[in-house]
């Protein structure tokens, strides 16, 4: 098997007058050293059905295939998805252990393969958070994730509570695990050269209990208490729970100080406030 090299995404970009537009997010990987880095940090230490989401031309896509994983790769531009099964026939062969699916990844609610238990992707930087928190939420199978996304992205959603970029982001991804990043990638691997730097972002699914109603509930008042960060969390909340009055006593009840900022508190925290009472409407 060979991984494709940029000579090879520009070969098949013409094949098929692909022209990338920032619109969709596209820029393909052109360096099978960057590909096989990102394999590695997925930290999949036996083969895994891996679900991987906008594989584009298929460098990521040969990657996983090369060290053993079986992929399901979700891609929504048809052109791209009426390509990529040449690809991974030209490059890996008849046999490689491969399906696709030509839909939209916020859309997709079942595989038709067996239930996946890793996320790899490149995922296109204008959707990368909601289609990460859709897969997490959809697929209870998910063990572990490694996602290449915006720098910045990246950093939120590993933030630590406290820090500036720690978010709304940073809560619903730790909420199901451990996160942290796992590298960072230059921008001269790609083509089209996109203008900032990209980061792995590594999760360790540890959440096994993810009632529906539970998470709507904490996510809900998760983004209340960051839709204005600068307000304390008495005033933020006040709507949520009914009124400032209201938002205090469930605050104090959960042994956090109503003047404290969302930023402040972590995914611990949050799930004790969420649980003290069903706040009134």
């Amino acid at each position: 098997m060979t991984l494709l090299t940029a000579r090879d995404i520009r070969e098949l970009a013409a094949d098929i007058g692909l022209r990338p537009t920032k619109q969709k997010g596209q820029n393909f990987v052109i360096d099978p050293n960057t590909v096989r880095s990102i394999v590695t940090a997925a930290g999949l230490d036996k083969p895994s059905n891996v679900v991987e989401i906008g594989p584009g031309l298929g460098s990521l896509t040969l990657g996983l295939l090369e060290a053993g994983h079986s992929v399901t790769a979700v891609e929504i531009d048809e052109v791209l998805a009426a390509k990529l099964p040449e690809t991974v026939e030209r490059f890996a062969g008849t046999e490689a252990a491969f399906s696709l699916v030509n839909a939209d990844a916020l859309r997709v609610t079942e595989l038709p393969e067996s239930q996946p238990e890793a996320l790899v992707a490149n995922l296109p930087y204008n959707v990368a958070v909601p289609v990460l928190l859709h897969f997490l939420e959809t697929f209870s199978s998910l063990k572990s994730v490694l996602v290449m996304v915006q720098l910045e992205v990246a950093e939120r959603l590993a933030a630590p509570p406290g820090s500036r970029t720690y978010g709304v982001p940073s809560v619903k991804a730790q909420w199901y695990g451990d996160v942290r990043l796992a590298g960072r990638i230059g921008k001269n691997v790609f083509w089209p050269a996109p203008n900032i730097d990209s980061g792995l972002v590594r999760i360790d699914v540890t959440r096994t209990d993810r009632d529906p109603a539970d998470r709507r509930r904490l996510f809900g008042l998760v983004d209340a208490a960051f839709a204005q960060r600068r307000k304390t969390l008495r005033a933020a909340l006040s709507g949520w729970a009914g009124s400032p009055q209201r938002s205090e006593a469930l605050l104090t009840a959960a042994g956090i100080d109503p003047k404290t900022r969302g930023e402040a508190l972590t995914v611990t925290d949050f799930e004790r406030l969420a649980a003290v009472e069903e706040p009134s409407q």
